[in-house]
């Protein structure tokens, strides 16, 4: 039986098979799937927020830790005591907190950043 000239050719086309790369696998896969690199990555933000905790927390070692010393050496300085406690410590505690907050979120951002690959 002899073809028709006039018949077209149709391209068939389908779903790939393949829709992910073998290679190349996404972060957030990788923490979904709890594999060893989304496992280390997990690890590397809670060891930033780690450092960053004690960091905030050396500082405030550093500013509250010496009052009980400086109170008992001062003879008679309640009304300074109290002064100090009530005013003049409450400014480094709320930017030390501010800061801590802000390094905790900036840590937070940082991994969205590399799971979503921007």
């Amino acid at each position: 039986m002899p073809q028709d000239p006039t018949e077209r050719r149709v391209v068939v086309t389908g779903v790939p098979r393949r829709t992910r790369m073998t290679g190349h696998h996404r972060p957030r896969a990788e923490i979904d799937e709890q594999t060893t690199l989304g496992h280390t990555y997990v690890r590397s933000l809670m060891r930033s927020q780690l450092r960053a905790a004690c960091s905030t927390f050396a500082v405030l070692i550093l500013l509250v830790g010496p009052l009980p010393l400086v109170f008992a050496a001062m003879p008679e300085g309640a009304t300074l005591e109290w002064t100090v406690l009530g005013f003049c410590l409450y400014p480094p505690l709320v930017l030390l907190a501010r800061w801590y907050v802000r390094r905790a979120e900036r840590n937070e951002k940082d991994l969205v950043r590399l799971v979503e690959d921007r």
